[in-house]
């Protein structure tokens, strides 16, 4: 069996650089950047989106989304929190209220899409 060597020593082939590790620091900026990366709903869906944050949110926190038996979900609202805190309460709901959890019925790609939405005013 082989010997291990460190990420980043020279190799035994011959090649550009004669190391291994040249590229990795472009690799991990790669991976960082689509780990960040959000997936925008389609057309389609964000319509689908819409129509649930009216009529599913709607039937708790307002037709209009000023409040009823869930808090107000307004732009101005909305910048009370940090976005995540609201992403977090979509996703995993509240426990011991009314607030349901919607993972598994929406993606967080979708949740972090409606909460954008609603703190820029849509």
């Amino acid at each position: 069996m082989p010997a291990l060597r460190r990420i980043g020593s020279p190799c035994r082939h011959r090649h550009a650089g004669n190391r291994h590790s040249a590229g990795l620091p472009g690799v991990f900026l790669l991976l960082a950047l689509a780990a960040g990366a959000q997936a925008e709903p389609t057309a389609a869906r964000q319509a689908e989106l819409r129509h649930l944050l009216e009529q599913d949110c709607g039937s708790c926190h307002g037709l209009t989304l000023k409040g009823g038996l869930g808090p107000a979900l307004t732009q101005q609202a909305m910048q009370r929190l940090p976005q995540e805190m609201y992403v977090n309460t979509i996703l995993d709901g509240r426990p011991g209220t009314p607030m349901p959890p919607w993972r598994g019925i929406l993606t967080e790609d979708e949740v972090r899409w409606l909460v954008e939405g609603l703190r820029s005013g849509f």
